[in-house]
């Protein structure tokens, strides 16, 4: 069986989750359900990442200790992913996993060993929300480009990474499809970056601007490890490395990164380049998607349009809202969040469409012929199997290249093409008229039926299990969902979807 092990970035805890962080759990898992089905072992993992500055001022600011502060945070990002569906095989808590500490330590002093890591006084301008130092030409009229906040002018005695020896080879590694970036536009964002010309970065904090809160950096306790350089090793600590050599050997490296494209080029830049110093195999792809805007505006605190997503799960469903987040915002881009059109899309679609054609099918089915349907001659329906068919092939072509919103756009297309030929056949006269003829209709939309619960496991998993459960069916890969089931035996069924109001 091959493996695929994918992983989440794991976000700061400075604050509750909001809608973005939703976008980035759905995504990830329907990756990871997908490759299941596909045959694959797989594994995620997700967490959160405590060691920040940022979370220590927030903490501050509320009159809390870190570590408390930490625990609650990371607490509501646990009620997220597991209110959502995420399928994770590991949560990763940077500030009290003890394995991860000895991770961090292990890949300093590799990098340490390899000659890569050098202590100087340095002098720049710090964002704490990016975590990151800036060189004024990267700023916007002064500002973060992320942030569009101001950052503070820092100087210190920390320890860089000589990221500048490994120039030439991370552009080599990406322009050759070594390490996969998707999309395409991500790749060549960062190759430019890249051949702009590499600086050395600073790869620690003195233990008073970081609050002494932090992994300390091995040999010097007036220092406390950069956020990014330890953060970045819980991909490896998910993985079991130190802890579980088994386990290691048998996942890393890791197949794909979900990220957003705000820290790409920590990912694409700043990653490699320590895992080549520490001699440790490079993850093969990294998958990077849009931010969620609310009123087509990025979401922040001052403007009052920050969603929660826990309480939109709680009055939607896990379902609905992972559907809307994946098909209505596009895979690799911005995309906006409306609850009004959360709800029209589940009403429209899900309703209307996939709902209203699963439950005419089995409904009937269940009412009128006892609740089986075999095989009948075949000849009318033939044609709108293969095409059904065809649609299946072009939902995996597209699973298997990312773009996940224009492979559950597919999924939809195939329930209007059911919809319409029930629709179209009727088969509550048909079945006065001509008894093999209509069967035959029925035995159609049964196994379109059978497909749609196939195709949406990825992406609505808790109403694929129900609709396959009231056809007798599992699960299976996509090619799976081809196949013509000879007899199904259909006993009392619940509407898949509630209406909003």
């Amino acid at each position: 069986m091959p493996k695929f092990y994918v992983t989440t970035s794991i976000p700061y805890v400075n604050a509750r989750p909001h809608i973005g962080h939703a976008l980035e759990f759905a995504q990830a898992d329907v990756i990871a359900r997908y490759r299941k089905l596909e045959g694959y072992e797989t594994y995620l993992v997700t967490g959160t990442d405590e060691n920040s500055l940022k979370n220590v001022l927030a903490a501050e600011k509320l009159g809390l200790d870190t570590g408390s502060f930490c625990e609650r945070n990371s607490a509501a990002f646990r009620e997220l992913v597991d209110k959502i569906g995420l399928s994770y095989d590991a949560f990763v808590r940077t500030s009290v996993d003890a394995g991860h500490g000895k991770v961090a330590e292990f890949l300093w002093k590799s990098c340490s060993d390899r000659g890569d890591i050098y202590k100087k006084k340095y002098r720049g301008l710090y964002c704490v929300g990016c975590e990151l130092f800036y060189t004024e030409d990267e700023l916007d009229n002064g500002l973060c480009p992320e942030h569009r906040s101001k950052p503070e002018l820092v100087e210190e005695e920390n320890y860089f990474f000589r990221l500048s020896r490994y120039q030439e080879r991370l552009a080599k590694l990406l322009e050759s499809g070594e390490m996969v970036i998707t999309p395409a536009s991500r790749l060549s964002e960062i190759l430019n970056f890249i051949n702009s010309g590499l600086s050395d970065f600073s790869i620690s904090r003195s233990v008073k601007r970081s609050h002494g809160w932090g992994v300390p950096v091995p040999g010097d306790t007036s220092q406390i490890m950069y956020v990014w350089f330890d953060a970045l090793g819980s991909y490896l600590t998910g993985a079991g490395f130190i802890s579980n050599s088994g386990k290691f050997e048998r996942l890393w490296p890791a197949d794909m990164h979900v990220i957003g494209k705000g820290i790409v080029r920590f990912h694409a830049v700043y990653w490699p380049a320590m895992l080549l110093s520490a001699g440790i195999a490079l993850p093969k792809s990294l998958f990077i998607h849009g931010y969620v805007t609310v009123g087509g505006q990025k979401m922040s605190k001052s403007i009052g349009n920050v969603v929660d997503p826990v309480l939109e799960l709680d009055k939607y469903g896990a379902d609905q809202l992972r559907y809307y987040l994946i098909k209505e915002i596009s895979t690799f881009q911005d995309g906006d969040f409306s609850e009004k059109a959360l709800g029209e899309v589940i009403n429209n679609e899900l309703v209307g469409n996939i709902g209203n054609f699963v439950n005419r099918t089995l409904t009937f089915i269940h009412s009128r012929l006892g609740g089986v349907i075999e095989e009948p001659r075949l000849e009318e329906g033939r044609l709108l199997v293969l095409r059904i068919n065809g649609m299946v092939d072009d939902a995996k072509k597209l699973m298997d290249l990312g773009h996940l919103n224009l492979a559950l756009l597919k999924v939809l297309e195939i329930s209007s093409a059911g919809n319409k030929y029930f629709q179209e056949n009727e088969p509550w006269k048909l079945l006065k008229e001509d008894d093999e003829a209509a069967r035959e209709v029925l035995f159609v939309c049964a196994n379109i039926c059978r497909t749609l619960g196939i195709l949406l496991n990825p992406f609505m998993p808790y109403a694929s299990e129900r609709l396959l459960g009231y056809l007798g069916e599992k699960p299976s890969g996509f090619d799976g969902a081809k196949k013509l089931v000879k007899k199904f035996e259909i006993g009392s069924t619940e509407i898949l979807f509630d209406k909003v109001k």
